[in-house]
């Protein structure tokens, strides 16, 4: 697969399926995922292929920036998104430069953005599975949920809602972060890290 700039693509955004974890801090990659489809005006639904759900439509503006793209919310769980994000990458024949995974990150504070391609997953299991289904060469959209207080699990931390105090804020980051990913899709990553990367 050549890395063609008119190919589509792939927005991933990480979480778990079901409404007992729609509102974890681990579910911010949906939350981006799920605006981004209100802008393109689809609505979620079953992939044939993947056990994910998929919308696909078009981001930026009409003329030559205008983009393809599938967004995606893998039904797998997340410590087993790479299976369904590959299925998807091969059906859509989207190049792993085009893949982007939207998804919670502990090192960075909260409602932090860092826009980046490759490297480690830093024990995130969702970047784990996908790097080790496809190679690490995709892009990553991390949107900081900082560390836990005290001596709580980083399991337990990641699983919990945002506090209140984060609720308020939580709707600027993650608008803010949806327009980092139309920029990267339509502008290129150098534009949209230096625009959004703070």
């Amino acid at each position: 697969m050549t890395d063609d700039a008119n190919a589509p693509w792939l927005i991933v955004g990480l979480g778990n399926p079901g409404p007992d974890y729609a509102a974890n801090r681990h579910n911010v990659g949906f939350m981006v995922a799920d605006l981004l489809a209100d802008r393109i005006g689809g609505r979620f639904k079953r992939a044939q292929k993947a056990q994910a759900q998929v919308v696909e439509g078009r981001m930026g503006a009409p003329g030559p920036d205008n983009r393809r793209v599938v967004l995606a919310k893998p039904m797998s769980y997340m410590n087993l998104s790479g299976g369904p994000v590959t299925a998807l990458r091969d059906f859509y024949k989207v190049p792993t430069a085009h893949v982007v995974a939207i998804h919670d990150e502990l090192d960075i504070d909260f409602g932090v953005l860092r826009l980046k391609i490759g490297g480690g997953d830093n024990g995130h299991n969702g970047l784990k599975s996908m790097t080790k289904a496809m190679g690490a060469e995709y892009h990553r959209l991390r949107f900081g949920i900082g560390r836990p207080p005290g001596r709580m699990q980083v399991a337990d931390f990641v699983l919990k809602d945002f506090s209140s105090t984060e609720r308020k804020e939580l709707d600027y980051f993650v608008d803010r972060a949806a327009d980092a990913v139309e920029c990267l899709v339509t502008e290129g990553l150098e534009r949209a890290q230096s625009a959004y990367n703070s």
